[in-house]
């Protein structure tokens, strides 16, 4: 039996490949098997099911399938509310089936479990959903020996141990139908449409015919969540900054961006300024607490000529360059009370003098300020105006910490290793799993920003193409921020990164001890007595 770590760590590794194979895949055939290929190393499933329906004829078809064979495959067809697989398309909620031969719902259409020792074959079925619609299921199965159902270990005890780990299942599972319901709507989109054209046309155009359905499909969920081209995540808080930051795009609205350093509010600000009508017109950014306040205003409204030592020509600032556009502030708490006032009425009037002038000036900006700070908590201490908070603060939008978007992660390391390997000339492949571990546990203080900077650093570090856990910071590889304590002696400490050195040689060589010894530069004696020591099973690794 897995223990609840042991379990975690299953989970992210699974997933963690799941959506590999999702990003870097454009196949969407390709992708739906390798779903379940990758479900049937990682959860020992026995076979695996994705089922579309087809919304013309109410008739749910096996469209891809793991462990049935062809014949298998084309028997296995429902209607809406016939059998497990039409009832979960029917209610939309997912079912357990604990044995096969106690359930009268369990069909078997397939015909393929006809001598499989049915009473410990458990069955669980998932709704596949594109936003509130059913469009699909996916479903496997499982020996379970130590099942409840079996006289020899009804207790109570038992009993309760397997439900914990069906419930294990079943939550991996609806996490790959989330992630997997695009895949399958296209899949939908493009079987509805081959029905409906005349046998010779189906054979023809399918390429064409599954763009085109892409773009359909991209159709029908735009409005869900206006996704822009320059920040990364698919979480529920990301989806909900999205709506948000395309609500807001579409007005001239002042704009004020929270959230903590390192979120990416500089992002959603450009985001802001290239989904509105002002996207062909200036973008100016500017950080308040990067100069001294002397310089800030000088900045910020320009000067005229001789207006204090060192003013020798007359100098727009950056409010006269955002004409028509829109203005970047940054860190916008740190401004002092004098700039906070010609702040509060620029964004009232519209006007504004330069330093050392008397001529009025009138813009046309649009401003999305940004800070990491408590307002409220400047107010009370008398170092922000309580007025130009209530300016500021007309459409506020929080950007989300990565600790909140954990599942993001893998993803946002994936693209910034690609960033750094073409900055650096480096050919990464690979983020190890002991390295995915730490960087799903770890808080992340920093936020992207830095996450960021410890995947350029384990890019840069890396020599063997994959990034190992010795290859990140100190601060990852600290008992307190991986959440596992530590207490082990220095040569504990080794023998646990020389295992995860033998165990990605042997990865790479698919279970060959002697190509991985040639590879780590040991004899084939000791890298025997490697393995003997560290309990390897070198050949689950084989093809």
């Amino acid at each position: 039996m897995l223990t609840a770590q042991d379990q975690d760590h299953s989970s992210i590794s699974l997933l963690a490949e799941v959506s590999r194979t999702i990003t870097h895949e454009d196949d969407i055939n390709k992708v739906l098997r390798l779903v379940l290929l990758i479900m049937s190393e990682n959860m020992d499933m026995l076979r695996g099911m994705i089922t579309i329906l087809n919304r013309d004829s109410g008739q749910i078809i096996i469209n891809e399938s793991f462990g049935l064979t062809e014949k298998e495959k084309e028997r296995g067809r429902y209607q809406i509310g016939e059998g497990v697989i039409g009832q979960v398309v029917k209610t939309g909620k997912a079912v357990i089936v604990p044995s096969i031969e106690n359930e009268p719902l369990f069909l078997d259409r397939t015909k393929s479990r006809a001598k499989a020792k049915k009473e410990s074959l458990c069955f669980i079925c998932i709704p596949i959903k594109a936003g509130i619609e059913i469009i699909g299921t996916l479903s496997a199965d499982r020996q379970l020996e130590g099942s409840a159902n079996n006289k020899s270990t009804k207790t109570a005890k038992a009993g309760e141990k397997h439900t914990d780990m069906l419930q294990h299942y079943v939550d991996q599972l609806s996490i790959i139908a989330s992630m997997i319901s695009q895949a399958v709507r296209i899949k939908q989109l493009e079987h509805e449409e081959s029905e409906k054209q005349p046998p010779e046309a189906k054979s023809t155009g399918i390429l064409a015919r599954q763009n085109a359905l892409s773009e359909k499909l991209d159709e029908e969920t735009i409005s869900e969540a206006e996704r822009p081209a320059n920040i990364i995540g698919n979480t529920k808080p990301m989806v909900s900054l999205y709506k948000m930051i395309d609500k807001i795009a579409k007005t001239n609205a002042t704009t004020l961006v929270l959230g903590e350093s390192g979120v990416g509010k500089e992002l959603v600000a450009s985001a802001i300024h290239f989904k509105s009508h002002r996207l062909e017109k200036p973008f100016i950014k500017f950080n308040c607490a990067a100069l001294p306040e002397s310089i800030v205003e000088s900045e910020l409204f320009g000067h005229e000529k001789g207006a204090f030592t060192g003013a020798s020509i007359t100098r727009q600032g950056r409010f006269e360059l955002a004409h028509t556009g829109s203005i970047f502030l940054d860190e916008v708490g740190e401004l002092s009370l004098a700039v906070q006032a010609k702040l509060l009425r620029i964004i009232q009037e519209k006007e504004f003098e330069r330093v050392g002038g008397s001529k009025t000036i009138k813009v046309d900006v649009r401003v999305i300020a940004a800070t990491n700070r408590n307002l409220e908590e400047l107010i009370r201490g008398g170092l922000f105006r309580e007025d130009l908070y209530y300016r500021l603060n007309i459409f506020p939008i929080t950007v989300p910490p990565l600790r909140e978007r954990k599942t993001d992660i893998l993803m946002l390391a994936d693209y910034f290793v690609e960033k750094y390997n073409t900055a650096n000339h480096k050919g990464v492949r690979r983020i190890s799993t002991t390295s995915i571990d730490m960087l799903m546990r770890y808080h992340w203080p920093g936020n992207v920003r830095e996450l960021q900077n410890c995947i350029e650093r384990a890019v840069i570090l890396s020599e063997d193409n994959v990034i190992h856990g010795y290859h990140l910071p100190p601060t990852l590889q600290t008992a307190e921020s991986s959440g596992t304590p530590y207490t082990g002696s220095l040569q504990q400490k080794l023998d646990v990164m020389e295992k995860e050195m033998i165990m990605e040689a042997l990865k790479r060589t698919k279970g060959n001890m002697s190509r991985a010894a040639v590879q780590l530069g040991l004899s084939d004696r000791i890298m025997g007595l490697r393995i003997k020591k560290f309990n390897i099973d070198y050949r689950k690794l084989r093809p």
